[in-house]
């Protein structure tokens, strides 16, 4: 049994599904203890615990957690000083970046950053908020925003800073977007103290390969399939692939083996267009890990 632990929090709230979800495909099973925040895994090395990312950067920071996972948003947000492992480009919705996003209401004159001076803003995100006005060179009075930040403008506020992943959200609400004040991703982090330690450092570096790799294997299939040699060309040509198909010779000199990953949305486009150039033994496997 192995005595050293490492402390993780994971983010509750609106990334927690996905995020245990992502860290099931990399390998790392998570169960829930009825009503608490404290996480059992099957990896007896790793302790674990729920917290909000909006404070997560702190708690690791102090060492409350050797490592974390929260959005870079909330790193700039609380200003903290910890280490960046890896990105990890996924949210709660989609596998892309989200966006922090200046937005008024369809019908108001305001068309710029600038419009906004003496008005009233709505956020989540006040230090953010108050770094983008000051470089625009603009003084809102900026409100923090406990929560459901799109239903506030135009009734109690001027605009709002809100994320958003699609932007549907806010159109549905009557928002217009006027500019992207931040871009914004997952990312994994470490505790500065524990990142020196060698054993920690190992463990946070092996779960950053997995997730990415879990993350890089998200919307791709592999396939394998057999074709005479005479018609390799021609498969070849229609299988898009990370860097090139693998090709191996079988028995019968006459036919090779070939394996490849491919894009899930290509699938009912290429499969037909295989079979018709010669391919046969098609085969479509799901991926959960992709190292590039």
């Amino acid at each position: 049994m192995s005595k050293q632990k490492l402390r993780i929090g994971l983010p509750k709230g609106s990334l927690q599904d996905s995020t245990l979800g992502l860290m099931e495909k990399a390998g790392f099973r998570f169960t829930t203890v009825e009503r608490s925040y404290y996480l059992n895994c099957d990896d007896e090395e790793i302790e674990a615990r729920l917290v909000r990312a909006q404070e997560m950067a702190p708690y690791v920071q102090n060492g409350h957690f050797d490592a974390g996972i929260t959005g870079l948003d909330w790193i700039l947000e609380t200003n903290a000083k910890v280490q960046r492992v890896a990105d990890l480009v996924y949210s709660k919705a989609t596998m892309r970046k989200a966006r922090w996003v200046l937005a008024v209401p369809e019908a108001s004159a305001i068309q710029k950053p600038s419009d906004l001076d003496g008005m009233t803003v709505a956020t989540e995100v006040v230090n953010l908020a108050r770094r983008y006005f000051r470089r625009h060179g603009v003084r809102p009075r900026i409100e923090f925003s406990w929560g459901a930040t799109e239903i506030k403008a135009p009734e109690f506020v001027d605009a709002i800073i809100d994320i958003t992943e699609t932007g549907s959200s806010l159109r549905a609400n009557g928002l217009r977007i006027v500019d992207t004040i931040l871009e914004t991703w997952t990312q994994l982090i470490a505790n500065r103290e524990a990142w020196r330690e060698a054993w920690k450092r190992e463990k946070i570096e092996s779960i950053a390969l997995l997730l990415q790799a879990a993350i890089s294997a998200e919307g791709r299939v592999g396939l394998k399939l057999n074709v005479r040699v005479a018609d390799l060309d021609q498969v070849v040509k229609i299988l898009p692939a990370i860097t090139s198909p693998t090709i191996s010779h079988l028995k019968d000199e006459r036919w090779v083996a070939v394996e490849t990953i491919i894009e899930e949305t290509t699938v009912k486009k290429t499969l037909p267009a295989l079979r018709k150039a010669g391919a046969v033994g098609i085969v479509e496997y799901p991926l959960n890990k992709v190292i590039e």
